[in-house]
């Protein structure tokens, strides 16, 4: 197959207009074009009432390699590459150690995924509930306010990513193609054939929950195993080796093949980590709000006449800036026709988060504004200091919001002025289970507060309307990463723990529900060597 990278037309084009533009590409005549597919479909919004739309198309034709040869002066037309995922190992015969993944969020499910697809038939351990039975405890503390610590916004199956927009993209490099199977088991598990080819491709809760389902089918079909409410408690170690571990209701599990994929508020699994010894290093974060403006807005700053669009669908945006103070400033997570949701996993804390469906239809658009912090900011020099900054400022917010899971707000035009709110303005506040206008100024530090005063003016240059009086600040966001990174070494084991594997964005090492799966599979791997070559 050939593969045509920067093919534009107009946005309303018809579809002959794209096997004539791939023709023309290539040179050749109408019938010497066999097929043509569409690996991506971006858009180019930078002239907003003139966006047109970019293709990369895999095309085969009757002689690839003399259409190749005719064009091999030409950067835009290349061989297709194999983007075919390779196993690196598979399970000897005598295996008689089963490893063990503890945590079912997105790098929890392709470690294990990839680990049962190889047969090692891995067992699986998430503290949290299954999928639906989690949804249930979220949506109930969303309109009741009854938390349950193990089963919310960032514990259970599918992890946190499941509340969220279900963004499918990453910048990380992925040179063996990782990004590609993550996709193609998505899209086999349920997802829009779309998400394969759109450039920002998303999936939305909905959608995540059934395909959550299925692949955990997949995985115990494969001969892995999977339990829930098996919160881990305490790790086995002997002479700097894993051996394995207690649960919470006391039984032990024997492994010295422990993948650690517990997402970034696993507060209490951190403190367990560090008291056993095992090395963890404090590392930055970013703190800050929830920002709402109507997608309407958003979306006519940034389209223009084409706003509505249903190929371009909702606005989003991104958004950095340098602050006179030295900090930087910027948009997170943005959730274009999403909620704000309330995310904490601990009691008399309040923690914002965004969340979108598919459609991403809701009225409002939501962002995190957040400044970058580092360990010298946090509270003293301990590894976990950056996890006692967090819980300071949620319970500052639980305080501020009236001490029953409301979360504090303020428009931005009062925020800027410093000066508390007392009434809504257009922008309606999405979060439940509800907001209390008054003074935000009061929650973050004062670096944080005179960057963000500076920073919004600044937006506004560049999305009119970014500062106006009645959008809609929401307190406090503060998981936007995990504060920890625990240590590991080129063999992806801790760097002084022999069998326990650090993985994905709890312990340090991504940052989304893309790079978290990658690095799932990539740890998968590497344990999957070492089980091999303790096995030879």
């Amino acid at each position: 197959m050939i593969r045509i990278t920067n093919i534009k037309l107009p946005l309303d084009h018809k579809e002959p207009e794209l096997k004539k533009e791939i023709i023309k590409a290539l040179g050749i005549k109408a019938n010497q074009l066999i097929d043509f597919t569409v690996f991506r479909r971006g858009f180019d919004a930078r002239n907003k009432n003139q966006i047109s739309l970019l293709y990369t198309i895999d095309a085969t034709t009757d002689n690839d390699a003399a259409v190749l040869k005719t064009n091999q002066n030409n950067q835009n037309i290349r061989v297709t590459p194999d983007m075919t995922y390779k196993y690196v190992a598979k399970a000897p015969e005598n295996l008689t150690e089963r490893p063990v993944v503890v945590g079912f969020g997105p790098c929890g499910i392709f470690a294990g995924l990839v680990l049962a697809e190889m047969g090692y038939k891995p067992i699986v351990l998430d503290r949290g509930k299954q999928v639906r039975e989690r949804t249930k405890d979220t949506f109930g503390f969303w309109r009741s306010k009854t938390l349950n610590t193990e089963s919310n916004v960032q514990f259970g199956e599918g992890g946190a990513g499941t509340f969220s927009d279900g963004k499918l993209w990453t910048q990380i490099k992925d040179k063996k193609h990782y990004g590609r199977k993550v996709m193609h088991d998505f899209v086999d598990a349920g997802a829009p054939e779309e998400i394969l080819y759109v450039s920002k491709p998303h999936i939305g809760t909905f959608k995540l929950v059934a395909m959550v389902e299925k692949m955990r089918a997949k995985l115990i079909e494969l001969g892995g195993e999977i339990r829930f409410n098996s919160r881990v408690d305490d790790l086995h170690i002997e002479d700097g080796q894993v051996t394995g571990l207690t649960l919470a209701d006391g039984q032990q599990i024997k492994s010295k093949y422990i993948a650690l994929a517990t997402g970034h508020s696993a507060r209490d699994t951190f403190k367990m980590l560090y008291n056993k010894g095992v090395y963890i290093e404090s590392k930055p974060f970013s703190i800050g709000f929830r920002v709402e403006h109507n997608q309407s807005s958003i979306d006519e700053v940034l389209f223009g006449k084409n706003a509505g669009n249903p190929i371009l669908g909702a606005a989003d945006y991104k958004l950095v800036h340098h602050c006179k103070n030295g900090r930087s400033v910027y948009s997170f997570c943005m959730c274009p026709g999403g909620t704000v949701v309330a995310a904490t996993s601990e009691e008399n804390r309040v923690v914002t988060n965004g969340m979108s469906q598919y459609s991403r239809n809701e009225r409002n658009a939501n962002s995190a504004i957040v400044v970058g912090i580092d360990p010298k900011d946090y509270p003293s020099d301990s590894p976990l200091a950056g996890i006692e900054l967090q819980r300071q400022l949620e319970s500052a917010a639980y305080k501020l919001g009236g001490e029953n899971y409301d979360a504090p707000a303020q428009l931005v035009g009062d925020y800027l002025a410093g000066k508390p709110s007392d009434h809504i303005g257009n922008v309606e506040p999405s979060y439940k289970p509800g907001v209390k206008l008054t003074d935000l100024t009061q929650i973050l530090p004062e670096y944080c507060r005179e960057a963000l005063q500076e920073a919004i003016p600044a937006f506004n240059k560049k999305i009119k309307g970014f500062a106006r009086e009645d959008a809609l600040l929401t307190g406090v966001e503060t998981r936007t990463s995990s504060p920890v990174c625990i240590k590991r070494g080129d063999d992806y084991q801790s760097v002084n723990t022999k069998g326990l594997y650090p993985a994905g964005e709890g312990a340090g090492y991504a940052g989304g529900i893309m790079s978290a799966a990658i690095d799932g599979i990539k740890v998968a791997e590497a344990m999957a060597l070492a089980i091999n070559e303790a096995n030879t």
